[in-house]
């Protein structure tokens, strides 16, 4: 076997370049042909520098702290949340699947997917803007959650081209490459369809509730949302030679996501969630702060935090 493996790894990277120029978009991000990482190091025989990605990713501490994270419900009683785990792993899939249909680098979109909330605080957005605030007040700094996830990308030194997707899901900066532009979209199409759902179990929502223009265009469940939104994604990028949504479909799920932030991210009954997760952030910032850590320690020590896990630290301080 050893002499098998051999004679596979001395192929294979000229295999992959074969397949690839076969099978790809001219418009792929190509395996090979990265431009590079921070610490030049010997690539892996029998796998990519994409897949070699992927799997640094999933095997780091980051990634195993998302299932600890949740997305919108602070640390709920049930089973069937969501966390920042499941939702890495709901937009990565969905990312392939649009990924395959164009011909792009399905192995680049996978790593940009699983790596992009790496860096998210516990608590989700509320974490992250009492961290922010924390920050701007005290040391003038700030905090921004793709940033953090593109430094842990750095410490694993990940491909260029799988840090700028993972800076770039979020924020002005748009990503370079069409693999990149997937994960950005395919991001909210994820977030905002489970985010449904798991306000709809809360008690949130009521189905009756979702508006509904965007629903007739859209469909009623989620599974249909979805299918529809990936769908006009894959046939509009095609015809536009982008990564691009209609205006009918992609105008349809904007408007949903603001009905979302109106209702549940940002509506009445998600304000004690929100004070809570202030709260328990400021709590340990400023102890933190208090006893003279430097503020990068404090950042990557509280971004790095499972929500049970903050809320145990700041009830002990």
């Amino acid at each position: 076997m050893p002499e098998l493996a051999g004679r596979v790894a001395d192929a294979f990277a000229a295999r992959i370049r074969e397949l690839e120029e076969h099978a790809l978009s001219p418009s792929a991000v190509r395996s090979y042909e990265t431009r590079g990482r921070i610490h030049d190091e010997d690539e892996c025989g029998v796998r990519t520098p994409f897949q070699r990605d992927r799997d640094r990713i999933v095997h780091s501490k980051p990634f195993r702290r998302l299932k600890g994270k949740t997305q919108v419900f602070i640390d709920p009683a049930g089973d069937h949340y969501r966390t920042r785990m499941t939702h890495t792993l709901e937009t990565t899939g969905i990312a392939r699947v649009v990924a395959r249909a164009l011909r792009l680098n399905e192995d680049l979109v996978e790593a940009i997917g699983l790596g992009h909330d790496m860096g998210h605080t516990p608590f989700g957005h509320a974490g992250e803007e009492a961290l922010d605030a924390a920050l701007s007040e005290r040391f003038g700094g700030r905090f921004r959650h793709n940033e953090q996830s593109l430094r842990i990308a750095e410490r694993l030194n990940l491909t260029h081209e799988v840090r700028g997707g993972i800076l770039t899901h979020t924020g002005e900066q748009e990503p370079e490459t069409l693999e990149g532009k997937i994960v950005r979209i395919v991001d909210r199409v994820a977030y905002i369809n489970h985010d449904i759902d798991d306000a709809i179990r809360h008690g949130i929502l009521e189905q009756s509730d979702l508006p509904r223009d965007e629903i007739d265009i859209l469909g009623a469940t989620g599974s249909q949302r979805i299918d529809s939104l990936v769908h006009d994604l894959i046939e509009t990028s095609e015809r536009e030679g982008d990564i691009a949504q209609s205006d009918e479909v992609g105008g349809a799920m904007l408007s949903l996501r603001s009905f979302m932030f109106d209702r549940v991210y940002l509506g009445p009954q998600a304000r004690p969630e929100h004070e809570r997760a202030h709260a328990t952030v400021r709590r340990i910032f400023d102890a933190l702060a208090a006893r003279g850590d430097d503020p990068d320690e404090i950042t990557e020590f509280i971004a790095g935090m499972t929500d049970r896990y903050a809320l145990e630290y700041a009830a002990s301080l």
